[in-house]
């Protein structure tokens, strides 16, 4: 019974499901974002919480800004994209 309870989800905890399945998001949108040659994908950040993810960093223009917000609403899973990144 203490097991069930320990793997429930709260509202400041995540179960285990939902940790992996936002890693694996996380995950899904950096290669994704990597796989775009116009950006450079490794000034942007990638962090997911139940499914939203929140795109920070810098990007050359709104362009790229804007491309990045699109390729993570691509990835199957994503619920949402907040973005705070920053022109350099």
């Amino acid at each position: 019974m203490a097991l069930t309870a320990a793997c429930a989800s709260t509202s400041s905890l995540d179960s285990t499901g939902e940790y992996v399945s936002d890693t694996v998001l996380t995950a899904q949108v950096k290669a994704a974002l990597f796989n775009e040659p116009t950006l450079k994908s490794d000034e942007i950040q990638v962090q997911t919480h139940r499914g939203v993810v929140r795109l920070s960093g810098f990007v050359n223009s709104t362009a790229d800004e804007d491309a990045a917000v699109t390729i993570a609403r691509g990835v199957v899973g994503v619920k949402s994209v907040r973005y705070d990144t920053r022109l350099k």
